[in-house]
């Protein structure tokens, strides 16, 4: 039995939505432009649902965060957004102010209005707990314009937002398609996994991985976990490989004695259930060379899994029952580099299981290489799977459930 509203709970006629979603895009570094729009794709079915119903849809939506590079107006996300619904997209480069407001006021039914980054409230980020956020100034200033709030950001709901947590108990609210697709989705898969289940862990944080393969192995819910990226770098290093100065120099944002001892004990705990990388790729002269854990260390960094790596990893996933892939395997977007990642994707396919991936990157890679529709789920979460994954509480989930009980 459900216990949150989905979309079909409300009569949405001539209302007013306010429609909270995560269409935080990879951008290209030199020119700002979006280079992967997977997750504005992913909302279309939500926001057509919405449109059929004549609601007024206003939707709120952030792109990074202040400080960081890719931190940016929604203009671009509304055209993409406008291309793929085929219909008009209203943008105004505010939140809260008059022009915000006086664009929510006028909207048409069927209609679509796009409100500006709302990470450029400091209020958004404040630390505070769902009450807090509440009574916070967004939504005192947007919830009278508004007869519903419908989040569909699976890919933020581990965050304890303003726009994502606070209407939900001041306004009726229900989670979107894409939300309940990735929860339901999930639980059906992860709950009661067919075996073997196998994780593959990679990408470039690693701080995380401990705590989310101690998890995974130890409630069953894999089998076997992979590592590769920087994760299966530090892995590596905590088990005493010297995998040389430059591996180490891109690993040292998160290269703490803290993390290194958590992953020396998770490799005690787990021995031979957790598997690492074999062989390393690096650039010698111009090309990809394979060099062996035993020859480590090497002179220039590590940007994929090697060759025998791949080989040994297949082999593994074409025998499982279920598959999860979190984080690419090295550097795919540099030519010759997509081997470990384009080769562990093939074999999950090729293997017939459940197969699901998740987080950004890793659904990019994807869809380089045109395998996001060969795959049994494809999740838009990145922090928020792992958190799901952890089985630790969302607190979106937490806002919407409480909507369902007290509004």
């Amino acid at each position: 039995m459900k216990d949150f509203h989905t979309l079909e709970d409300f009569d949405f006629k001539d209302k007013t939505v306010l429609l909270r979603v995560d269409i935080n895009c990879p951008l290209d570094k030199e020119t700002l432009e979006i280079i992967n729009d997977s997750r504005i794709r992913r909302i279309i079915p939500t926001v057509r649902e919405l449109m059929g119903k004549r609601a007024k849809v206003v939707i709120l939506a952030h792109q990074s965060r202040k400080g960081k590079w890719d931190f940016t107006p929604l203009d671009q996300h509304s055209k993409r957004l406008a291309r793929h619904l085929n219909h008009d997209v209203i943008y105004v480069d505010d939140v809260m102010g008059d022009d915000a407001k006086n664009a929510i006021k006028n909207l048409e039914p069927g209609n679509v209005l796009l409100l500006g980054n709302v990470r450029a409230l400091d209020l958004e980020t404040a630390k505070i707990d769902m009450e807090g956020h509440s009574k916070s100034e967004l939504v005192t200033e947007l919830a009278p314009l508004i007869d519903y709030y419908v989040c569909d950001a699976f890919g933020a709901a581990h965050r304890s937002q303003c726009s994502l947590v606070g209407f939900a108990p001041k306004v009726p609210s229900a989670s979107g398609r894409l939300m309940a697709k990735e929860l339901f989705a999930l639980s059906a898969i992860f709950d009661n996994p067919r075996r073997p289940s196998v994780f593959i862990l990679g990408g470039a944080k690693f701080g995380d991985a401990s705590d989310m393969i101690d998890h995974v192995l130890g409630s069953g819910m894999a089998d076997t976990v992979i590592l590769v990226g920087l994760a299966g770098n530090a892995f590596l290093l905590a088990r005493g490989v010297d995998i040389g100065a430059a591996s180490e120099k891109v690993l040292q944002d998160e290269l703490t004695e803290e993390n290194l001892n958590a992953a020396k004990r998770i490799l005690s705990k787990y021995g031979q259930r957790i598997l690492l990388p074999v062989d390393v790729a690096v650039e010698r002269d111009g090309k990809r060379v394979s060099v062996l854990v035993g020859d480590l260390p090497s002179e220039e960094p590590a940007l994929d899994i090697g060759d025998a790596s791949i080989e040994k990893f297949r082999k593994v996933l074409l025998s499982s029952k279920t598959c999860f892939m979190s984080g690419p395997a090295g550097m795919y977007e540099k030519a010759g580099f997509e081997d470990g990642t384009y080769e562990i994707m093939s074999a999950m396919i090729q293997s017939g299981a459940q197969s699901v991936i998740g987080g950004g990157h890793t659904v990019g890679a994807a869809d380089k290489f045109d395998f996001t529709d060969r795959f049994s789920y494809v999740s838009t979460g990145g922090g928020a799977l792992e958190t799901f994954l952890l089985g630790e509480p969302l607190p979106v989930v937490e806002a919407l459930r409480h909507s369902f009980k007290n509004l």
